[in-house]
């Protein structure tokens, strides 16, 4: 019974190892790769990482941001959209300031008006009125002259006839009357010489201050439309109508940062590759009247000859692609930017980070 059993289990060991063998043997052919690995094109080349960017003379897309702060009331804009320059993008509200500019541009323009009425005198009627005070007070004169000089001719004939004190009283009358034409006629020619011309220049300052406080108020007003200042295409718009943006941009819940309020770039007729080339093969990049490169997608088997457009001559850290700023390798390179014909070409957008070969001619 003993080796019955024995002889089972060592049966069964066999079974078991010549099926383990036979496992084992089974050749697994491998799948086939998603996409063709980035290969080198050129006999010799630096390899670079690089990424794509909208075509601009400074190199960069163009990052918007409001002058003033408000809540957003109209966009007017859509991501993609292709603008012309001076196209209203966006507005704020501005109804405090617009009110603001209006209280200004009345108080300017009654400011005008005093300095126009200055201007304009004396008036016809003030005038007029200021003559007649003097015909009054000659006629007031000529009066007082009369009663004057009968009583005191009255006097000087019988003593008896009037007291003195009516004769000095008469006197009195006709010095105050004389006075009063002299008044009068001061007040005429005051009236007639018009304004003082330290009051109409006065007058003038004051509206050229509000004319100012005006100016910057519209101007201020202006701030609170953001427009496209040149020619391009909308990549990104991160405001909404009723969110809240800042000259620091509008918060982003998502990073818990800032981001531009849009971001712009220039006509895709063209895109451009910012290379960022390790510094320690700087000395071997290719003179660039014989610097040829090519670009590939990653993980697609698309490749672009690119054409050279210029060097940066500045070498920094490489932070630009992912805002690696706690890096603890400091890795410096130098950026060397290449553009390449978009046509053709719908699935390249700025931001792709692409493979880039600079061989040799």
């Amino acid at each position: 019974m003993s080796n019955k059993w024995l002889i089972g289990v060592a049966a069964a060991g066999i079974a078991v190892a010549l099926l383990g063998a036979y496992l084992f043997s089974l050749v697994r052919k491998p799948e086939p790769p998603a996409f063709v690995p980035v290969g080198n094109p050129y006999p010799t080349a630096i390899y670079a990482t690089g990424i794509v960017e909208s075509e601009q003379a400074g190199g960069a897309n163009i990052n918007m941001y409001p002058d003033v702060s408000g809540v957003v009331t109209q966009v007017l804009a859509h991501e993609g959209d292709k603008v012309r320059a001076g196209e209203t993008l966006l507005r704020i509200d501005d109804t405090v300031q617009r009110a603001t500019a209006e209280q200004l541009h009345a108080q300017m323009l009654a400011a005008g008006v005093v300095l126009d009425k200055l201007k304009a005198e004396p008036r016809k009627e003030t005038l007029a009125v200021a003559k007649a005070q003097v015909d009054q007070a000659q006629a007031n004169l000529k009066a007082a002259r009369d009663q004057y000089d009968k009583r005191r001719m009255s006097y000087e004939m019988d003593r008896r006839s009037i007291s003195k004190d009516v004769v000095d009283t008469a006197r009195d009358a006709l010095g105050q009357a004389q006075t009063a034409l002299e008044v009068a006629r001061r007040q005429y020619e005051l009236t007639r010489a018009g304004a003082w011309r330290y009051d109409i220049e006065s007058q003038a300052r004051q509206y050229d201050a509000l004319s100012q406080s005006y100016n910057a108020a519209a101007a201020l007003l202006q701030k609170y439309t953001l427009a496209a200042k040149s020619d391009g295409v909308i990549l990104a718009l991160n405001a909404a109508v009723g969110s809240y943006v800042s000259p620091q941009g509008v918060y982003d819940s998502y990073t818990n940062g800032s981001d531009p309020v849009i971001v712009m770039g220039a006509p895709q007729d063209y895109l451009a590759v910012r290379c960022y080339v390790d510094e320690i093969l700087v000395s071997r990049l290719p003179a660039p009247d014989h610097m040829r490169a090519q670009l590939s997608v990653r993980g697609a088997e698309v490749k672009v000859p690119l054409e050279f457009v210029r060097v940066q001559p500045y070498v920094s850290p490489k932070i630009q692609l992912s805002n690696q700023r706690q890096e603890k390798v400091d890795l410096r390179v130098l950026p060397v930017i290449f553009r390449f014909k978009k046509s053709d070409l719908p699935m390249i957008y700025p931001g792709l980070l692409v493979d880039v070969f600079i061989g040799q001619k």
